[in-house]
């Protein structure tokens, strides 16, 4: 889970083109969207796309949406649940 975290830090920087933030800068139980890393809705959508190409990963609606994007816990999380699937 730990090695799953740190590649969706950088992915998140890469797909987002962050040039000012590293991995560690990343808090793994930190908001995404809003206060914490400040995403907005078009980065959500990012995020979205990266998860389904690299990882087959769905989100299947708005409210699933807030859990799944909530961290970068909670997309590792489940990303772990839709492999198991």
């Amino acid at each position: 889970m730990e090695a799953l975290m740190q590649e969706l830090k950088e992915k998140i920087i890469t797909s987002l083109k962050l040039s000012d933030v590293t991995p560690d800068d990343i808090d793994v139980d930190a908001p995404l969207i809003g206060e914490g890393l400040g995403l907005d809705s078009i980065d959500t959508l990012e995020l979205l796309v990266m998860l389904e190409r690299d990882y087959r990963a769905t989100v299947p609606d708005v409210n699933a949406g807030r859990r799944v994007f909530a961290s970068v816990r909670s997309m590792a999380e489940h990303i772990r649940q839709q492999q198991a699937n």
